[in-house]
């Protein structure tokens, strides 16, 4: 017999199959009845999806929110060919698949409390897409909140954030098409499968998004549009931000399911008023009554955004670690680059800049107006975070 090629090898002993642990995810995902919170209950009882499917039927009774039912189902899953063929089936499409727990997995995903076990992705998802902010509003909007979703959506995709939004008419779709039309990186996060985008007429729009950026979803290739998932795909929309920004939405409005997420999240929650008397802005006027960070434009956005939890690469070669530096310019951000957390003497930064003394001395000061930088004692300067 012919030794397998490289390829073809098992695995080494106690090594992990990468397409067995996906086909478990998988199998878990695909049965009807267990969502996010139930497979979450379950992780948190048996500690693996291998030891789910191993589990016996009174084992399985004796999780909260577990019957018969889904016991049954558990149990006929075992023997499904389901995961096999929705795993071809995305590889023939040219979908990625994210499994909790993976490299590749959005690491913002990984703090929320209930995050999707399997991602689907049509695009790519980057590490720079961890600087992203989330764009929502009302379905119905008027002309001002389509004019001033596509105006933040492009001036902060060129400061170098990626927009998150859901594909819906109105207001979700003027933040993708303002990210787009500047040229950055926008996802649209599905409340179907890849196959049945919702609204169908936006078909081409989720297109444009997948080749500059990604189409996410948490459910199956060929899910249809059911109202109970619309709700629970806005978890993925706010945990994927900083922070969520609320254009335009009346007091009913579905994006403010989404703000309910950001706050449960700990993500920064931002309004854009509208008039007074509007009643489409009228859910706008109540969060921002109730803290919610008031929009004039941009700049209001990039500066209250906090620290991230880990320093991010950004597509201009250098690395951030608060928001608000995305508004610095070439100098700014070449100086800012020589400052670290650890205090580093004035007299190392002039030598390594490259500039004029007075030019770097200059940008130095700019950056401690702008609570980037401190001075200390002794000519040192470290960066704020």
């Amino acid at each position: 017999m012919d030794r397998p090629n490289s390829e073809e090898r098992e695995p080494a002993p106690g090594a992990t199959n990468p397409d067995a642990d996906l086909l478990a995810a998988l199998r878990l995902n695909l049965i009807d009845g267990i969502g996010p919170r139930t497979q979450q209950v379950l992780l948190e009882h048996f500690g693996t999806v291998e030891a789910i499917f191993a589990a016996e039927r009174e084992e399985l009774l004796a999780v909260d929110g577990i019957g018969p039912k889904l016991a049954a189902s558990l149990i006929a899953a075992k023997h499904s060919r389901g995961a096999e063929k929705e795993l071809a089936l995305c590889r023939e499409k040219g979908v990625t698949l994210y499994r909790r727990g993976t490299p590749e997995y959005p690491k913002s995903l990984e703090e929320i409390a209930d995050p999707p076990p399997v991602l689907y992705c049509q695009g790519a998802f980057r590490p720079q897409d961890q600087l992203a902010v989330a764009i929502v509003g009302s379905r119905r909007c008027t002309l001002y909140g389509r004019q001033v979703a596509e105006r933040l959506a492009g001036a902060l995709a060129r400061a170098g954030l990626t927009i998150v939004s859901g594909l819906a008419r109105g207001i979700d779709a003027a933040a993708h098409q303002g990210a787009l039309a500047a040229g950055g990186r926008t996802i649209a996060v599905l409340g179907t499968g890849l196959h049945e985008i919702y609204p169908p007429e936006h078909a081409e729009l989720a297109q444009e998004v997948a080749q500059n950026g990604a189409v996410l979803t948490e459910n199956r290739f060929h899910q249809p549009p059911l109202p109970g998932l619309f709700p629970q795909r806005n978890r993925i929309i706010s945990g994927l931000s900083l922070g969520v920004i609320v254009v335009e939405a009346n007091r009913n409005s579905g994006a403010l399911h989404t703000v309910r997420h950001a706050n449960e999240q700990g993500r920064d929650v931002f309004a854009v008023p509208g008039r007074i008397d509007s009643l489409a802005s009228a859910g706008c006027h109540d969060i921002i009554r109730d803290g919610a960070i008031l929009v004039r434009d941009p700049n209001d956005i990039l500066q209250a955004l906090g620290p991230l939890m880990a320093p991010v690469a950004t597509a201009i070669d250098t690395t951030i670690l608060t928001p608000r530096e995305l508004v610095l310019d070439d100098q700014e951000r070449r100086v800012l680059n020589l400052v670290t957390i650890d205090p580093v003497p004035v007299d190392e930064i002039l030598r390594k800049a490259d500039l004029d003394a007075s030019r770097v001395l200059s940008t130095l000061t700019v950056l401690e107006m702008r609570r980037l930088v401190k001075r200390l004692p002794g000519g040192q300067v470290c960066r704020i975070v």
